[in-house]
């Protein structure tokens, strides 16, 4: 009786151990029932059978295509990246396309990816190389009136309208194209697959099939991809891991600026940002957009403040303007555009007790020009004495601009590439800058240095060129 229980237990058991399993593709989660969501990451249609367990490796030896060689006798030439004709692009991408590689850009709808892409494979295939461009989200005709808008009617440039992966794998074959421009990969879907186009599987089979094709004709392959609402992109994650280039588009929709990202980058760095302006008659590349963000009205104004930030490895020189003007309700406005308005609130509290202007009934509007986003500390500065001169309703001399991190203490704090903004601001022609007194920095032929280490005192050099009394810390200054 014994022996026929053990034997029954040992038959459940080893049922139990080959009994199949589920396994999420994206995290490795695993669970004994499939399910439509993966309880670790919580994507949807990830979680595949993994089969039944073995008792060792299933994967054996095979024949190689090439046998290994010493890495100096690896030919580079043929690896070098190609110039995409767009300057703006080729900063970006670390100075071109390399053969083979697969770079996805991604962003918002209607903010200009494909407008960049046709402009781009426009260029290229007037450079005497052919392309192909496939659209899954446009008719042919459609995509031919962009061309012709955009001036981008190039013999070399082929198109296709294609939302099968077969399909289009074999106009690759057909064609044999020197660089293939795919918009946009959630619109394309193989039959083989099961699924939605954009669903999960579609795009983990899309991408690797011409990730695949990219690898083994040398073809440099563009995939365009759509975002979610938090600015990610569509798909699963291992999507942005398996391509060589991430690239973000970004833009304001009421604004002509664009900026082109590198968020990964395996050929250059990610660090350097394109800036393009989108017109009625294209999309440009601006090797110079700092004017953008500076007014042109001559004489300088009350309330307005000039400084220089870092977008990547890019100086740029842009205008803060900021508004006060009573207030009759309990709680002031604090209205802002282009700014943090934590970091706005932040600076006027320490504005309110180092330096003693009080803004407690009074409203306060900041706001960039050109639709510019400031995101480091380092126009904080600019954003304090701009607002200041807004009070005072006193224009800052001509030609000064503010660099600096105001501190809670209401110490000026120095910023990273100083030098790089000061050489910035001395091309474009301004005279003083108001910076850190900390900073170890050299000051450029034709621009006045002027070194505050207090927020109080940078107010008075950015307005006389003369530093504040000296006071204690504690004491507000009497404006």
């Amino acid at each position: 009786m014994s022996g026929g229980a053990a034997s029954v237990t040992r038959v459940k058991s080893a049922t139990k151990q080959t009994r199949p399993g589920y396994r999420c593709t994206e995290c490795g989660w695993t669970t004994a029932k499939w399910v439509g969501r993966c309880g670790e990451c919580q994507v949807w249609g990830s979680v595949v059978e993994a089969g039944a367990s073995t008792s060792g490796p299933r994967t054996t030896a095979s024949p190689t295509r090439a046998p290994a060689r010493p890495i100096a006798d690896i030919d580079v030439n043929s690896t070098r990246a190609a110039p995409t004709g767009i300057s703006e692009l080729d900063r970006v991408l670390g100075g071109g396309i390399v053969p083979g590689a697969v770079v996805l850009l991604a962003g918002e709808p209607g903010v200009g990816k494909s407008t960049l892409l046709l402009a781009a494979a426009s260029e290229v295939a007037t450079s005497g190389r052919t392309v192909l461009y496939v659209t899954g989200e446009e008719s042919a005709g459609q995509v031919r009136l962009r061309a012709e808008r955009i001036d981008a009617l190039a013999p070399r440039l082929l198109l296709a309208a294609e939302t099968d992966l077969g399909s289009v794998l074999g106009h690759v074959e057909a064609a044999q194209p020197d660089l293939l421009v795919v918009d946009s990969v959630q619109t394309i879907a193989s039959g083989e697959v099961d699924g939605a186009p954009g669903g999960v599987s579609q795009v983990r089979e899309v991408a690797g099939a011409l990730i695949a094709a990219a690898k083994e004709r040398d073809m440099p392959v563009i995939l365009v991809g759509h975002v979610t609402k938090d600015g990610t992109v569509a798909g699963p994650r291992t999507l942005e891991h398996l391509v060589d280039v991430v690239c973000q588009f970004e833009g304001d929709r009421h604004s002509r600026l664009r900026f082109v990202r590198a968020v990964k980058n395996r050929y250059g760095p990610t660090d350097e940002v394109g800036c393009f302006d989108l017109t009625e008659t294209g999309i440009v590349g601006l090797a110079d957009p700092s004017g953008l963000f500076l007014s042109h009205t001559g004489e300088p104004a009350p309330g307005t403040c000039l400084t220089v930030t870092l977008d990547g490895r890019r100086p740029l020189a842009l205008e803060i303007q900021s508004l006060v003007v009573p207030s009759s309700l309990a709680n002031p406005r604090r209205t802002t555009a282009g700014v943090e308005s934590s970091r706005l609130a932040m600076i006027l509290a320490v504005m309110h007790r180092h330096a003693g202007v009080r803004l407690h009934d009074h409203d306060v509007y900041v706001s960039t020009i050109g639709g510019a986003k400031v995101g480091e500390p380092a126009a904080d500065l600019a954003t304090a004495i701009a607002t200041v001169s807004a009070k005072e309703n006193q224009a800052l001399p001509q030609g000064t601009l503010a660099i600096g991190e105001v501190g809670l203490a209401g110490d000026i704090r120095p910023v990273t590439g100083l030098g790089r903004r000061l050489n910035e601001a001395a091309r474009l022609g301004f005279r003083r800058a108001v910076v850190p007194d900390r900073s170890d920095v050299t000051a450029p032929e034709g621009l006045e240095v002027l070194r505050a280490g207090h927020l109080a005192e940078a107010v008075e050099l950015a307005r006389n060129g003369l530093p504040a009394p000296k006071r204690s810390r504690s004491e507000p200054a009497p404006f």
